[in-house]
C-alpha cells in the first residue's frame, strides 16, 4: 500500500529546516524553526492565517531571506553548495503557487515549458510531447493545451499548475494552498490526484493547507506552524489527541466535527 510505503521511506529525510527566523522589518514571521521533511510522504503544514505558513515555504525556496538558520535539501546545505550544485537541487523541485500562477500570456502547453525553457535544452518537438504527456498524467485533455489560464476552469488551472510543477520530474513538490477556491468534489479530485503522484512517481509532497479534508484524508504527517514555530507535528491521531489549544479548536471544533466524521479509516 501507498502509505506502507511511506512509511518505508521515512527513514530518509529529503528537507531539513534548521533554526530557521525570518523577519520583515521589526516584525519576527518565524523564529528558530526546524521541520523535516520524510521521502516519499505527504505532509501536511497548516496554522492560522498570518501564522507564516506560506512565509516558510517562500524561505525554503530562497524568495524570503532568512535572517538566520539552515535549509538542508538532499543532503546538501542550499548556502554551501556552488552555483551548478543550486540549479541541480532547483531542478528537483517543483512548485505550485496559490491560484496557480499561471502567466497569462502564455498557453498551457507553454505554461508547462516554462521549467524545461530555463534549466534543460531540447528540441520543441520534444518539449511539446514531454508537456503533452504531464498535461495527461495531471488528467486533462489534449486539447486544453492550446488554451489560455483565461479560458480554463479552477480545476484545470490547478491541474495545469501541478503539471507545470511536474515538468521536471521532480522529487519534492510544493503545494501551496491547492485546493483553495475548488468546490469540494474538485478539491477531492485535486486530493486523490495528488495521492496517485506520490505513489506512481515516488514523489515528496509538502503541502500548505487549509484544507481539513486534505489534511485528513491524504496526509501522512501534519506540521502545525504556531507562535512562529512548530507547535504539533505527526500522524492525524497525534492531532485529534493533542490538547494545544489552537489545534484543538482546529481538529476537535465545532466546524471539524462532520469532516472528521466522514473521513474513512485509514488502514494499515
Amino acid at each position: 500500500m501507498a502509505q506502507e510505503q511511506a512509511v518505508a521511506d521515512t527513514h530518509e529525510t529529503i528537507l531539513e529546516v534548521r533554526d530557521i527566523t525570518v523577519r520583515f522589518g521589526t516584525t519576527t514571521v518565524l523564529d528558530g524553526l526546524n521541520l523535516s521533511v520524510h521521502r516519499g510522504e505527504i505532509l501536511g503544514f497548516v496554522g492560522a492565517s498570518g501564522s507564516g505558513k506560506s512565509v516558510l515555504l517562500r524561505a525554503i525556496l530562497g524568495l524570503v531571506p532568512r535572517v538566520s538558520g539552515t535549509i538542508i535539501m538532499f543532503g546538501k546545505d542550499i548556502d554551501r553548495v556552488s552555483d551548478a550544485e543550486r540549479v541541480k537541487i532547483d531542478m528537483r523541485q517543483g512548485v505550485l503557487f496559490q491560484h496557480g500562477a499561471l502567466f497569462s500570456g502564455l498557453t498551457v502547453l507553454e505554461n508547462i515549458q516554462v521549467p524545461m525553457r530555463e534549466y534543460v535544452r531540447l528540441p520543441k518537438r520534444l518539449m511539446d510531447e514531454l508537456a503533452l504527456l504531464k498535461l495527461e498524467l495531471v488528467g486533462l485533455p489534449r486539447n486544453a493545451a492550446h488554451k489560455y489560464p483565461s479560458e480554463l476552469s479552477g480545476g484545470m488551472i490547478k491541474r495545469a499548475a501541478l503539471a507545470r510543477a511536474l515538468s521536471l520530474d521532480p522529487d519534492i513538490v510544493f503545494l501551496d494552498e491547492p485546493t483553495s477556491g475548488l468546490d469540494p468534489i474538485g478539491a477531492a479530485e485535486f486530493d486523490e490526484l495528488v495521492a496517485q503522484m506520490r505513489d506512481t512517481m515516488g514523489l515528496t509532497v509538502y503541502m500548505v493547507t487549509h484544507d481539513l479534508d486534505s489534511l485528513l484524508s491524504v496526509c501522512d504527517r501534519i506540521a502545525v506552524l504556531g507562535n512562529k514555530k512548530i507547535l504539533v507535528e505527526g500522524t492525524v491521531d497525534d492531532m485529534m489527541a493533542s490538547e494545544e489549544p489552537w489545534v484543538k479548536a482546529y481538529f476537535r471544533g465545532k466546524r471539524a466535527r462532520a469532516v472528521v466524521r466522514r473521513v474513512p479509516e485509514r488502514t494499515s
